[in-house]
């Protein structure tokens, strides 16, 4: 065969994995018979790839997730009351707004991870700038729920005080939102590239600089839960600041960012067609644990429903956010080596990094259920409440370990530009299927807050079973519609 000289280079102990490209991967692959010396070097390759993109955004994602997580820390620590107004917000309001947000962005992944692959930069940098000028659009839209959350919570069954107490924390979020809609697309736009680095950098200075601003303005300033969720909204504002400035002065970006262009403006139509789908479909994954949180809040005991259930599910959302790492970075993968036609390489990249999130997501789980009662303590000294956490870490620790495979199924449909499929998918499992179980659970037995929770494992069960066969049947090559995503956009500007 005329590409068997690539083998021995490929199997020689002595070449290095930094030298082994893609190309010869693909080549690699097309053999059947391959021995296990060889996989093995090749599994070491794929993690190695796997780790220098996936580690540093899972830096970035864990960082800037625990912006929100310390602010509710110093809000626990007003009371029972001002720690479940700003949960229901952050679950709520914010979890809409942020469901709306990534799923926009993740077309971003999609379109600007296969032009790298395909060596169209020149692309990237309009995408880019489309994205934002959508985002900053649904932030607009978004406003009016943040600034009239008080009769949205009380219209949904939450009580006055709850209700009050939510609207002041956030109005205060409101610049955040704006921040999140600028911050989304760049981070996007630098990880498609595997510029990965410099932002993990960036997010830990930021957090350093929110935890002491947040201690001034609510431990020495008495600001309160306006003052929590201003500082919130300073440090998203400065993490856009740093994210432009390196994009614009990094020689990295030379090629993928020439300034702006009013091609950011021409056929928006069709990418905003796509940034619907994406935003469907992950709008429709993020809902759905959180309009569980907001439906505990209607239970009987609800304080207390709404508070430990609200602790658990944001340990569980830390988690998410390594699993959303892996993800990312198989997002990241398989759009560049879609864009590239290397169509097997995608497809090793999913198994590599599923087996790795599994192994990961296991030892996890293992740490939530030694650390049960110590993980409340942090938020609350309720022992009410406290109690209750203990008892649905159980179900938390189920969650967490699913958390090593749902993630990865839906970064690969990203990359791979399956975000209409996946979001009928989703709708089915979590709404018609999980939410129903969850309610019924809640409500008509005595579970309550962990018949809820019942629910939403039962719907990512679901989920993540029917994206497992899509993957495994799926036929990845240069002619199937999951190659056309980056070329279709090429073509119209």
């Amino acid at each position: 065969m005329e590409d068997q000289p690539l083998l021995p280079s490929i199997l020689d102990m002595n070449t290095k994995l930094s030298d082994m490209s893609s190309d010869e991967i693909e080549e690699f692959l097309e053999h059947k018979n391959v021995s296990f010396k060889g996989y093995i070097k090749l599994c070491a390759w794929e993690s190695r790839l796997l780790w220098l993109l996936s580690g540093a955004v899972i830096i970035v994602l864990i960082f800037n997730y625990m912006l929100g997580f310390v602010t509710l820390m110093f809000v626990g620590h007003f009371g029972s009351l001002e720690l479940a107004a700003a949960s229901i917000v952050s679950v709520g309001i914010q979890g809409f707004a942020y469901g709306v947000m990534l799923g926009m962005a993740s077309a971003v992944e999609t379109v600007c991870g296969q032009a790298y692959g395909a060596k169209r930069y020149a692309v990237m940098g309009v995408i880019c700038q489309r994205a934002i000028i959508l985002h900053l659009g649904a932030a607009f839209l978004l406003s009016f729920p943040y600034w009239f959350s008080g009769p949205l919570f009380k219209a949904i069954g939450q009580s006055d005080t709850i209700s009050e107490q939510g609207e002041l924390f956030a109005r205060g979020l409101i610049l955040q939102l704006y921040a999140f809609a600028i911050s989304c697309p760049m981070q996007r736009f630098l990880q498609a590239q595997n510029i990965v680095n410099p932002m993990a950098y960036i997010a830990v200075a930021v957090f350093v600089v929110h935890v002491l601003v947040t201690w001034l303005v609510v431990d020495v300033l008495e600001y309160g839960l306006l003052g929590a969720s201003l500082a919130q909204s300073f440090s998203w504002w400065l993490l856009v600041v740093a994210q432009y400035l390196y994009i614009n002065f990094s020689p990295l970006c030379k090629e993928t960012w020439t300034g702006f262009s009013t091609d950011a403006f021409k056929s928006i139509w069709p990418y905003f067609k796509l940034t619907v789908a994406s935003a469907v479909m992950l709008c429709l994954e993020i809902w759905y644990s959180q309009g569980l949180v907001l439906v505990s809040g209607l239970l009987p005991n609800s304080t207390i429903s709404l508070d430990s259930i609200s602790i658990c599910m944001n340990y569980w959302n830390w988690d998410m956010q390594v699993a959303l790492g892996l993800g990312a970075a198989a997002s990241v993968r398989v759009s560049n080596e879609l864009g590239a036609g290397h169509p097997r390489v995608a497809k090793f990249s999913v198994i590599i990094v599923s087996l790795t999130s599994i192994l990961i997501s296991t030892v996890l789980c293992i740490i939530v259920l030694i650390f049960r009662i110590g993980l409340s303590k942090l938020f609350t000294s309720d022992t009410q409440v406290i109690e209750a956490v203990s008892n649905l870490t159980p179900l938390l620790a189920i969650s967490v370990w699913l958390n090593g495979i749902q993630p990865i199924l839906s970064g690969v449909a990203v990359g791979s530009g399956w975000q209409a499929v996946v979001a009928y998918v989703n709708l089915a499992t979590y709404y018609f299927i999980g939410l129903p179980i969850g309610c019924i659970l809640g409500f008509k037995t005595s579970l309550q807050e962990a018949g809820i929770w019942w629910g939403m494992i039962a719907g990512v069960i679901l989920q993540t079973f029917t994206l497992s066969v899509l993957t495994a049947r799926t036929n990845w090559n240069t002619e199937s519609p999951i190659h056309v995503t980056y070329y279709k956009f090429s073509t119209e500007m």
